[in-house]
């Protein structure tokens, strides 16, 4: 664990998400203005005023750390060897409907590998922690381990886009498959609180297509699942990061290995 200042880099990810959310939190409901990215996508005055926060918070702390935000893009040296990963409202389309199921997500890469990341529930002040061994639930009451359980059955799959492995693999013929269904009950949130719910036991397993490396919205689910003891590969059973790209991040290896059967179902 890095202590910085008689502050732990874990410590610190809480710190700043925390800020995020009680900004998303403070400014949810209110007419907000928007700022059109790409088709159908849209930040809103509460991402960039929670990414401001969140920096706040990290860029006192650890001045001379490199941070990716994903409103206000890269920062500090190309090939720095800790760079900050933020993403300060997971879920803005719910959010500007006021559906509250929402994340903030801060994560640190130290050289190859995520050390501390934190996701934060603005609206039911959890937050899901870890320093790169243990992963951890933070509440008014306390911290407490996070353990995966397959129990729900509950299976989120993303469904937004990019798709580079399509026609190979669509999401949403995932949720079609029949053996799908025998075995699983879909979810689909719109957001990467999920990936944190599945080191929390609350979801079986999370699926998403895309190329994840340094993701700004994965980079701390990812880290919580790992530590909490998930079964974590791309979406054909290699190494996250490399290969087709993906992830199927799942509560035990059973459920792993039949997601990934599935998967491989649609390749032929």
């Amino acid at each position: 664990m890095t202590i910085i200042n008689g502050e732990s880099d874990a410590r610190l990810a809480v710190t700043a998400a925390r800020a995020g959310a009680a900004v998303v939190r403070d400014l949810y409901g209110g007419r907000l203005a928007r700022y059109e990215k790409t088709a159908g996508d849209f930040a809103t005055e509460a991402d960039l005023a929670a990414e401001r926060a969140v920096l706040d918070v990290l860029r006192t702390a650890r001045p001379d750390d490199a941070v990716t935000g994903e409103e206000s893009g890269r920062s500090g040296a190309a090939e720095a060897h800790r760079r900050w990963l933020v993403d300060p409202l997971c879920g803005t389309l719910n959010y500007a409907v006021s559906t509250m199921l929402v994340g903030v997500n801060v994560a640190l890469r130290v050289g190859g590998e995520v050390t501390a990341a934190a996701t934060a529930d603005p609206f039911s002040g959890e937050v899901f922690w870890t320093d790169g061994t243990q992963a951890r639930l933070s509440t008014e009451h306390g911290d407490e381990e996070l353990t995966p359980s397959a129990a729900s059955a509950l299976v989120d799959v993303n469904l937004d886009p990019p798709f580079p492995n399509a026609p190979g693999f669509r999401a949403a013929l995932l949720l079609a498959d029949p053996g799908f269904a025998e075995r699983f009950r879909p979810r689909v949130i719109s957001s990467t609180l999920a990936v944190a719910w599945v080191a929390a036991g609350r979801r079986a397993a999370y699926v998403t297509d895309g190329h994840l490396a340094d993701s700004v919205h994965f980079a701390a689910g990812i880290a919580l699942c790992r530590a909490a003891g998930c079964t974590v590969t791309g979406l054909y059973g290699e190494p996250v990061h490399t290969g087709a790209g993906g992830l199927v991040a799942a509560a035990d290896p059973a459920t792993h290995a039949a997601l990934l059967e599935l998967v491989r179902r649609q390749r032929g």
